[in-house]
């Protein structure tokens, strides 16, 4: 859709441009993720610089004498920060330019305040334990301005991806202890990103002329060219969808879209794409113009 977007906008961009430009926020995606699992292992080694300090006290309290950096000293955390695949990527991403101790130790110590943590540090912890007060830590995170700060100025991808990585590291974290593999699991797939994106790209572009003839007739009394450009390049790139990706079904075409333009058009977007490509949909269908694989994917 941006790149789509980008091309309607600017008449020197080519469509290898839009493709490159395509892979490489995809590629940024990843990245991103990647950055996200480093940053967590990096906040919870801060809890063995906490303990150093409790142990180091003249009059330690009850608290500093049973506390340990479980946090970083446990099955999951000790998987990623001893991850070969990880280390080797985020020093060729200088993660650690952006994620220094300064950013891992406010996130750590904001943390810390929390009963979550301080409910966790008291007892004995199973592996389950460990898993829960990670994503507590990773939610807290999430939820902590400094750390978005972080990471919008570390990718331009972070307001967008947000949902995508959030997920991503959430289904890491709950596959740990891991193998080297893991990662890799999450690399995006060749068939997807080929396959899928960008020949849905291409031919949006390129079959704009026919698409807009098909829009047409349903707009009722509204001027297509005084549509929101938004709403006319999601209309378009879900016809290709219904028409063109057989394995697609028709209602998972429509609902995304409408959720898309929720995010990315105006107000009323929603509503409008809606009943627009509810009514495409019914054209095609009645025209024999959809054709879907396997049973019930065209309904």
């Amino acid at each position: 859709m941006k790149r789509l977007y980008a091309l309607s906008r600017v008449e020197s961009l080519t469509m290898r441009s839009a493709i490159n430009a395509y892979q490489k926020s995809i590629a940024d995606t990843y990245d991103l993720y990647l950055f996200c699992v480093y940053s967590l292992a990096k906040i919870c080694r801060m809890s063995t610089d906490d303990e150093e300090k409790r142990k180091s006290k003249y009059l330690p309290t009850e608290e500093d004498k049973i506390f340990t950096s479980k946090l970083y000293n446990n099955p999951i955390i000790q998987s990623i920060d001893l991850s070969k695949e990880l280390s080797k990527r985020a020093e060729k991403g200088y993660y650690s330019n952006v994620a220094t101790k300064d950013f891992a130790s406010k996130i750590y110590s904001g943390f810390c305040k929390e009963e979550a943590y301080q409910s966790y540090l008291a007892k004995n912890s199973t592996d389950q334990e460990h898993l829960e007060i990670l994503l507590e830590l990773f939610r807290f995170c999430r939820k902590n301005e400094y750390f978005n700060d972080v990471m919008e100025d570390h990718s331009i991808n972070w307001i967008d991806d947000k949902s995508l990585v959030i997920g991503t590291v959430k289904k890491t974290l709950k596959a740990l202890p891991i193998e080297e593999s893991v990662f890799q699991k999450h690399l995006p797939d060749d068939e997807i990103v080929t396959d899928f994106g960008e020949l849905l790209l291409k031919s949006t572009y390129e079959d704009d002329d026919e698409l807009l003839e098909i829009v047409k007739p349903v707009l009722d009394n509204w001027d297509h060219e005084r549509l929101a450009v938004i709403d006319m390049i999601l209309i378009k790139m879900a016809l290709i969808e219904f028409i063109n990706f057989e394995t697609i079904p028709v209602k998972v075409t429509l609902n995304e879209y409408v959720e898309i333009s929720k995010i990315y058009s105006t107000p009323k977007s929603k509503e409008f794409v809606n009943g627009i490509l509810d009514k495409l949909l019914k054209q095609l269908q009645s025209e024999n113009k959809i054709e879907k694989e396997g049973r019930g994917l065209d309904s």
